[in-house]
């Protein structure tokens, strides 16, 4: 099968990916659990973007203060979609050229083609999102994927990889291989999805082909042929499975072979699988110093305490709460009440840092400031403004607790409320917003967090990757 080679005539981001890290066999134990489909749902490990034994790990060295800055990207974006003044972003052109290759003509194969479309930011994928892996094709071969809640088109680099394809762990995707590989056709429903699952439209080719575009506000993309094949995770399989074949992927997706979406969409990976597995899908993201699991179907709903799913017209395919409450050292912050809700709230599981409103933010860092008074202080770190010396480990940190609407709280540890930014620096893990706040991974570390989707809810418990 000849794939259409694909030129964007835009600027280039380029990635210098991590170099290969040895699996211990303490990883080689934790990784052996998982995957597996029981009563209780379908089951995959999820690592720390920077842990040892992820399969697709970041750079080793990669600063903080870089982790920061594309988190502060992937923000602003989530804050642009939610702007209901908002004027349409600028557009990049992009350009599908073709090349003088044979067409094969045959069933499923692509042949050459020409198209012209635009290109616009989306979600800036930033360098905080957990990884796991991902069977495709038939047969199967494993691919290391970042997992984003804040993503609904699951997209991965794909052979011949015509215009540029970032350093990745394991081999490309390669459809010519697998026998249940199909592409979709320009007519398809799902081709005309693209547009709300990827803010971008989607191209047809001359050959009938649909392409995606799947952008990203901090300069990072994916262009290629939407199509269908096999999913399937250790033993279990899930046909017709819809997806990005990226012919042209550039930004810092780390050594991922690319990323799979769980937002409200038709066209994520959990919406697909609900026929199968239900409404329902639940993670614990964990440390850099163990495994997570990311499961999709039912769960275990007595150990969890609830708050609904707020609703908002400004963004459908993001899942929002309501927050209505903090406390340090058990003393209620000094805020109204009101203050809480004066921004709309989402929970996200790739923004690293979590995002207050700016009153309520204020009188955080002015409590936890308080009750750590006899800790030296240390000079603001990028967003983070609120710095103490040494590690949180090491520090009397106070009890800080989140309340959302119906009762359910996050009664965080230390390393939910402190972040290391250097080997001498730790600093409070929230910022200020004035548009969007949002409850971030590192205050979800170590909790089971539900997305019950059939009942309009997300749970939270203690302890979840135990």
């Amino acid at each position: 099968m000849e794939l259409l080679p694909l030129l964007l005539a835009c600027s280039l981001l380029f990635t210098v990916a991590a170099p290969a890290r040895d699996i211990t066999s303490v990883c080689a134990s934790q990784i052996s659990d998982f995957p597996q489909l029981n009563s209780s749902g379908l089951h995959l490990t999820l690592h720390h973007p920077q842990s040892p034994c992820s399969p697709a790990p970041l750079l080793s060295d990669l600063p903080f203060s870089t982790v920061l800055t594309h988190d502060d990207a992937r923000v602003a974006h989530l804050a642009s979609r939610l702007a209901t003044n908002n004027e349409t972003p600028p557009r990049r052109p992009t350009s599908l050229r073709k090349k003088a290759a044979p067409a094969t003509g045959t069933g499923g194969h692509l042949d050459d083609s020409l198209a012209s479309v635009p290109l616009s930011p989306g979600m800036s994928i930033g360098v905080g999102n957990y990884v796991t892996q991902l069977g495709l094709g038939t047969p199967a071969t494993s691919y290391a994927m970042v997992v984003d809640t804040g993503s609904s088109l699951t997209w991965l680099q794909c052979s011949p990889c015509v215009v540029s394809c970032h350093r990745q762990a394991g081999p490309l995707y390669d459809p010519r291989a697998s026998s249940s590989y199909a592409s979709v056709p320009c007519s398809a429903s799902q081709c005309d999805e693209l547009q709300t699952a990827t803010l971008n439209p989607s191209a047809c080719s001359v050959s009938n082909v649909c392409i995606y575009q799947a952008s990203y506000g901090d300069s990072s993309f994916s262009v290629g042929y939407l199509s269908k094949d096999t999913v399937s995770f250790g033993s279990s399989s899930f046909p017709n499975f819809y997806y990005g074949c990226g012919q042209d992927n550039e930004g810092l997706f780390g050594r991922s072979a690319g990323l799979i979406g769980l937002a409200r969409n038709k066209l994520s990976l959990f919406y697909q699988l609900v026929p199968s597995l239900g409404y329902s899908f639940s993670y614990c993201l964990p440390t850099s110093a163990s495994t997570g699991y990311l499961s999709i179907g039912s769960y275990n709903p007595g150990k969890h305490s609830y708050t609904p799913m707020a609703s908002s017209s400004l963004d459908a395919s993001l899942y929002f709460v309501t927050l209505s409450g903090m406390s340090v050292g058990g003393s209620p912050l000094a805020v109204s009440p009101s203050e809480y809700t004066s921004v709309p709230t989402i929970i996200d599981s790739g923004t690293v840092i979590t995002r207050l409103p700016t009153s309520v933010y204020t009188a955080l860092s002015k409590a936890v400031a308080a009750a750590m008074s006899g800790m030296a202080r240390a000079p603001a770190f990028s967003i983070l403004d609120t710095c103490f010396q040494g590690q949180a480990s090491q520090l009397r940190v106070p009890a800080v607790v989140m309340v959302f609407a119906g009762g359910a709280s996050l009664k965080l540890a230390t390393r939910n409320v402190l972040i290391d930014v250097d080997d001498s620096t730790t600093c409070l893990a929230f910022a200020p917003t004035d548009s969007t706040a949002i409850i971030g991974n590192t205050q979800q570390q170590t909790f089971s967090v539900v997305y019950d989707v059939a009942q309009s809810r997300i749970g939270f418990a203690a302890g979840g990757c135990s």
